[in-house]
């Protein structure tokens, strides 16, 4: 460890050499260590020669990302370290399969080997750290790269090594407001970092993405909301309060990354409420508003008395089916929503425009997806400059939107094809003539009373989307580092959902597939590949921050006055943007995994830490259970007891417990794991 400090220190180290192969490395580094001095000049055509020799007869990379060419002959006085960052990534054979970007070069006297043997050690553990090697690749100078250093010393020493864990934001405290209080306290510590953290071009992509990610839902949500509640809740007011709640939350929440949304079930639970004020004579607005404000003040109860820490019975298992069916949502409607396109039509249909309109609408949507799709994965080919890839691999959602948008403009001036625009209004203003604040004594006071009982189900909702889409967001495998609080956010969209309830805005809470989208699009990813030549994306960084979230919804305010211009954007773009969102939420949920496994050869099966641990029969039973319960969720959420979604889904936990009585605790811990092990061998193809 202190032989690769005092290198470092000495400045022993080339950042971003220019090196198209291994050759070139290899006598660009020896050249700077001939000019500092640690390697005679009459030895450098010995030493180079004795490198790319070395590497001939056995390769030297570790994995990783790392490589480790030594060379020890006779005339050379000192041993020495020299690192080397690579601008490109160089292929050497590693034997997990990762490009080589990093070079340890050890050199010395003939028979001093072993005494870097050490120094051996500490390279591949230190390259091993996620973290690490993030930070590595980040380093602008030696001393950024110390800081590094000494970050992952902290890590390894710490208990636990990452801080973001269930045991952490979950414990009960026992006091009032206790949980809330260390939640508090615990990000506090990292809200200057938050904004320095969120400027960066990454994030920029982020905003961009985000931006449409989290318009076209809202305006969708809301188009919808119009049509269930009688207009008196619209488009505009589900802008408004995406706007307001996104600037708020992105500020004094303590998970950013977090999305709040229109969700289906939120919409659903609207739409009974209203149809019952319907029935029952009385007005809705103002008993909307009751209905939030009791929900705001059982919320702000859980907050403070550390209900969330009921979330620990949570597990996998239940996020895994929670995650597939929002995923499955986001698919399904987009799909619905073209396939209704054609229909539309009619059987007896003779106006070419409307087949025009029908097909141009499907290609919009698939090219959408298509380019959204291949920009994202852009960042692993092999084709331009690597800042241009990852360019292209943060903006891609981006340019495919108006790639397809500005297609969609030319088809409609060259041929004249009716397409459906974003239905975005006129102007800003309520969707139904009335003034923003509720009254509420406009109803009798009965009816103040009797919201408790709906609002209890809000509740219930509320606390089950918010809880459930924080732990996936937390999960170790996203590998976030500035700690959770589930107290403090279920809190704030406590006082969220009451503010709204006032203005006659709607309840809006965290989205599970926007804030996967958010997280996604801010992570540094790594491309894995085991023994079976399976590869797996995995995720080594993600810049953790509040700027990218309190953009987008200052863009998503700002588009208020921008409505003509949105109403430009094609619903077939929107619906192409749905399906990519759907799709790339599935990536890293481990059901998905192993669903597919019903369609493989076991003999080809991939070699993971579950399949290794548990036999074929019981991985399938594990799935099928899962499958069970998210067909049970589908057909509650789409029938007319759609109002209790949320009992159903909470009572997936005791399907999960009744679960230990027919699997073996060691099954349990391969296929309920909270992250994968660190030992896993290979990996899944995405």
């Amino acid at each position: 460890m202190q032989s690769i400090r005092t290198a470092i220190e000495q400045g022993h180290l080339v950042l971003d050499l220019d090196a198209s192969d291994f050759a070139a490395a290899v006598r660009l580094t020896v050249q700077r260590m001939v000019a500092d001095g640690v390697v005679p000049e009459s030895l450098e055509t010995e030493v180079v020669a004795n490198l790319l020799e070395r590497e001939q007869v056995a390769p030297t990379p570790i994995g990783h990302a790392c490589g480790v060419p030594h060379a020890y002959l006779e005339g050379l006085e000192q041993q020495a370290i020299q690192f080397v960052r690579l601008a490109r990534p160089i292929n050497l054979g590693a034997p997990d399969g990762i490009p080589t970007r990093f070079l340890f070069l050890l050199v010395g006297p003939a028979g001093a080997a072993s005494q870097h043997l050490d120094s051996l050690a500490y390279i591949a553990r230190l390259f091993s750290d996620e973290e690490f090697r993030f930070d590595a690749g980040e380093a602008g100078a030696a001393e950024e790269l110390l800081m590094a250093l000494d970050r992952f010393i902290d890590r390894v020493s710490a208990e636990p090594v990452r801080p973001t864990t269930d045991s952490e934001g979950l414990a009960h405290t026992g006091k009032l407001a206790g949980g809330l209080v260390l939640d508090v306290k615990r990000r506090w510590a990292h809200y200057g970092s938050d904004f320095r953290d969120g400027l960066h071009p990454k994030c920029l992509g982020s905003t961009m993405f985000l931006f449409f990610a989290c318009l076209a839902p809202a305006v969708t949500f809301g188009g919808l909301m119009a049509v269930e509640t009688g207009n008196q809740i619209g488009a505009v007011e589900m802008i408004l309060a995406s706007a307001i709640c996104g600037i708020v939350y992105s500020m004094f929440s303590g998970q950013p990354l977090i999305i709040l949304g229109g969700t289906g079930p939120l919409l659903i639970f609207t739409a009974v409420l209203f149809r019952l004020c319907d029935q029952l004579e009385i007005a809705f607005l103002p008993t909307y508003a009751w209905v939030g404000l009791w929900s705001a003040v059982f919320l702000v109860i859980l907050s403070v008395t550390d209900a969330s820490c009921l979330m620990r019975f949570f597990t996998r298992f239940t996020d895994e089916i929670f995650a597939a069916l929002i995923s499955i949502i986001f698919i399904y409607e987009a799909i619905e929503k073209l396939v209704r396109v054609f229909a539309n039509m009619g059987p007896d249909t003779d106006t070419p425009g409307e087949f025009s309109a029908a097909l141009l609408s499907l290609v919009l949507a698939l090219g959408t997806f298509y380019i959204a799709m291949t920009l994202s994965r852009f960042r692993r080919s092999s084709f331009l400059l690597p800042r241009i890839r990852e360019f292209l691999a943060d903006f891609g959602p981006a340019i495919a939107m108006l790639a397809m948008t500005v297609v969609a403009m030319v088809a409609i001036r060259v041929q004249s094809v009716p397409l459906d625009a974003l239905k975005a209004p006129a102007e800003f203003g309520p969707t139904v003539t009335r003034s923003w604040a509720i009254d509420l004594l406009a109803i009798p006071l009965w009816v103040r009373f009797a919201a408790i009982g709906p609002a209890l189900l809000v509740t219930v909702l509320v606390y089950l989307d918010q809880n459930i889409t924080a732990r996936i967001i937390n999960s170790p495998d996203h590998r976030l580092q500035k700690g959770t609080a589930y107290h403090l956010d279920l809190g704030l969209v406590g006082v969220l959902i009451g503010i709204c309830s006032l203005f006659g805005l709607p309840w809006l809470v965290a989205a599970t597939v926007r804030s996967l989208n958010h997280l996604r699009s801010l992570a540094t990813m790594e491309e894995v590949v085991g023994a079976g030549n399976e590869k797996h994306e995995q995720v080594i960084h993600v810049r953790e921050n509040r700027v990218t979230g309190l953009s987008i919804h200052l863009l998503l305010g700002m588009s208020l006055f921008l409505l003509p211009l949105l109403s430009k954007i094609p619903m077939a773009v929107l619906y192409g943007l749905f399906l990519f969102m759907g799709v790339v939420s599935m990536s890293g949920n481990q059901f998905f995994e192993r669903l597919s496994l019903w369609l493989k050869d076991p003999n080809l099966y991939p070699s993971t830490h579950y399949i290794r641990r548990v036999s074929r029969s019981r991985i399938h039973a594990f799935t099928l259970l899962q499958m069970v319960c998210l067909v049970v969720l589908w057909i509650v959420k789409t029938s007319k007891i759609a109002i209790l979604f949320p009992i159903v889904i909470a009572l997936i936990v005791p399907v999960r417990i009744l679960a230990a009585r027919f699997f073996t605790p060691e099954e349990l811990a391969s296929l309920d794991a909270e992250e994968e092990p660190e030992q896993e061998e290979t990996h899944w193809s995405r």
